[in-house]
């Protein structure tokens, strides 16, 4: 090695860790940590302020100002669990968002096999325009989805509000699981032919098990979309397939607002997203290390 080379090398600051730099580490770990106590409180304090006013009388709630309920009361809860147009919103929700996550992994798995498998002419352009879908504000798309099912009947039904979100989740799904997909090599692929298995075979048995975190974290996502979608769901719905969504935007009786119902609505909302990511946890995390999440 040249000599000015190998006093670039012995010089390098990277090899060892002054006491200075470990000091100036030490004292830096109080202010992170200060700010990570911050940023947990600062996205806990609506979580449990809506935990807390589900828990109270609607009287309480707008009369007096208390970090916990005075007189703790669950008939909040009672109330979405007993009246029909409450936990049937639930029940639709779950319905057409079940739906639409089958559907859209169906359409998305052997696309994005495709686009990672096959070239062909125009087919970076056609990803590209399949992206553009996803990149689209749903109110776009409202008038052509409002127009095109009430001429064929399929307003307030679960179907229409699944089919609408896979407009928006099948571009999405194939994004992600293509590039999961491209990460096995087509060694794979080709050994699997030679032994003499069919597509399907090969395609259930062995491809599929390999890219498993990539459908976790692509369920996880068109569930998250459709669960939370308002502008959609509300409008191609009214009475039958109504989603909880919908249903809490409309607390209005005769005495106002009702908070305390509509916290509760808000608390019970969480528990499927959290079991989903609860579920899916180890798949995420693979997601972010592996494909393009």
């Amino acid at each position: 090695m040249p000599r000015d080379l190998q006093d670039v090398a012995v010089g390098s600051p990277i090899q060892r860790s002054t006491p200075m730099s470990q000091a100036f580490v030490k004292n830096n770990r109080i202010p992170r940590g200060v700010m990570m106590i911050l940023y947990v409180a600062f996205t806990l304090v609506p979580l449990y302020w809506m935990l807390n006013t589900s828990l109270k009388t609607n009287e309480e709630t707008l009369s007096v100002f208390t970090l916990w309920p005075q007189n703790l009361t669950w008939d909040n809860y009672k109330t979405i669990f007993t009246d029909p147009s409450w936990y049937g919103g639930y029940i639709n929700s779950m319905i057409y968002v079940a739906m639409n996550t089958t559907l859209s992994l169906l359409v998305a798995l052997p696309a994005a096999y495709g686009f990672s498998r096959y070239r062909f002419l125009g087919d970076k352009h056609m990803f590209f325009w399949l992206l553009t879908n996803r990149m689209t504000p749903p109110a776009v798309f409202l008038l052509p989805f409002f127009q095109l099912y009430s001429t064929v009947g399929l307003m307030d039904t679960h179907i229409a509000v699944a089919l609408a979100h896979m407009l928006f989740n099948v571009p999405l799904a194939v994004w992600i699981l293509e590039g999961f997909m491209s990460g096995i090599s087509r060694e794979i692929d080709e050994t699997a032919y030679i032994d003499g298995y069919s597509f399907p075979r090969f395609f259930l048995q062995i491809f599929l098990p390999l890219i498993k975190a990539g459908v976790g974290v692509t369920a996880f996502f068109c569930f998250m979309f459709s669960w939370v979608e308002l502008l959609l769901a509300r409008t191609l719905t009214s009475v039958d397939a109504k989603p909880i969504s919908a249903i809490m935007t409309r607390t209005v009786s005769a005495a106002g607002m009702d908070w305390g119902v509509l916290a509760a609505a808000g608390v019970l909302t969480l528990v499927p997203g959290m079991l989903v990511i609860w579920f899916v946890r180890n798949h995420i995390a693979k997601g972010f290390a592996m494909g393009r999440v």
